[in-house]
């Protein structure tokens, strides 16, 4: 067999029609990811988990679920061991919702819990992260998750990220550092390979992009500059490809949405708006399957139960999906997509 072009770029993503499976590459082989089918989408389920109808006011330890294919209203799923506000990780069976401030002291935690997608029922006990945190933020290529730990007690910011592995439950571990230490991250997301971080504040809001190599650890390095406005609390997702922002403020509160090829570094481009400006929306507060972007929730000022979409492929003003269970800002989602990769 003759040896592949040497400048397909590390990371880079194809369809191989031989063997239906979608494969990245390592540098000297393609390597299989996911199992791809046509109808991928129709199975596809999001859910939305903690999050806050303050402040003032504690966390709850609600979890709703919706068919990412099928517009409509979100509807119970079950609980949350305990109430907070986590970052979230997921794989295509599995999704994990780590840490996150319970809304009133102490607003530090480190618990970690796990849901199966295909059986509504509450979460189980997962383990510890490395550390208390209020803020977190998670990603995942449905193997390996990481959660970019923000505020902790006598830290306003932090630049730590932990690991765990999404198949094996178990204490979180250190895997290596953002490039500076932020809060307020909210949006990440991830293709089998790389991590995609957005913005942030310290003690400015932030417009710097960082992107980390998931499957090996380390430090993350700066990937780009969002180009439409730096921000803070935005909304990530992804599918394998493509990486979007949605919401934040920067202090003002927006409506643009912005898109990355995660296989590609450089500056963000314009992808279009949510329908309405939206902030707080919490721990990737949004979601996806391959073809298409679910935004959850958030404030302006008030909390709201919106949702919206997008197709992720094409971009465009984001269309009303349906409403949450109750108006809530800072949950954490995730989806069985693209095996987890949502």
């Amino acid at each position: 067999m003759s040896l592949p072009p040497v400048d397909i770029p590390l990371g880079a993503i194809r369809f191989n029609s031989d063997s239906n499976k979608l494969e990245y590459w390592m540098g000297s082989a393609w390597m299989q990811i996911i199992t791809f089918s046509p109808n991928v989408d129709g199975g596809v389920r999001g859910v939305y988990a903690g999050g806050s109808e303050g402040p003032p006011g504690p966390a709850n330890n609600e979890i709703q679920f919706f068919t990412i294919s099928t517009q409509g209203n979100a509807t119970d799923f079950g609980d949350l061991t305990k109430e907070r506000m986590p970052a979230s990780m997921g794989s295509s069976t599995r999704g994990v919702f780590a840490s996150g401030s319970p809304g009133q002291g102490p607003y530090y935690t480190n618990e970690m819990d796990f849901i199966t997608f295909a059986s509504a029922g509450n979460a189980t006990d997962f383990g510890d992260n490395n550390q208390n945190v209020s803020g977190p933020t998670g990603l995942s290529n449905a193997t390996r998750g990481l959660i970019c730990n923000t505020e902790r007690s006598g830290a306003p910011s932090n630049n730590t990220i932990s690991m765990i592995t999404i198949a094996q439950t178990g204490n979180a571990v250190d895997y290596g550092d953002l490039t500076e230490a932020r809060n307020n991250i909210r949006g990440a997301c991830a293709s089998p390979v790389r991590g995609i971080v957005y913005g942030g504040k310290n003690p400015s809001i932030t417009s710097t992009i960082d992107v980390i190599n998931i499957p090996t650890l380390g430090n993350a390095s700066v990937f780009g500059d969002l180009k439409n406005t730096a921000r803070e609390r935005g909304m990530g997702c992804s599918n394998s490809i493509r990486g979007l922002v949605a919401g934040g403020q920067d202090p003002a509160v927006v409506t643009g949405i912005d898109s990355v090829i995660i296989a590609s570094g450089g500056n963000s481009t314009n992808f279009g708006d949510l329908s309405a400006a939206n902030v707080n929306a919490g721990a990737n507060a949004a979601t996806t399957s391959p073809t298409r972007a679910v935004f959850c929730g958030g404030q302006n000022p008030s909390n709201t139960n919106l949702m919206d979409y997008i197709p992720i492929a094409t971009g465009g003003s984001a269309t009303d999906f349906g409403d949450l269970v109750r108006a809530q800002r800072a949950g954490a989602t995730t989806s069985n997509g693209h095996g987890g990769l949502g």
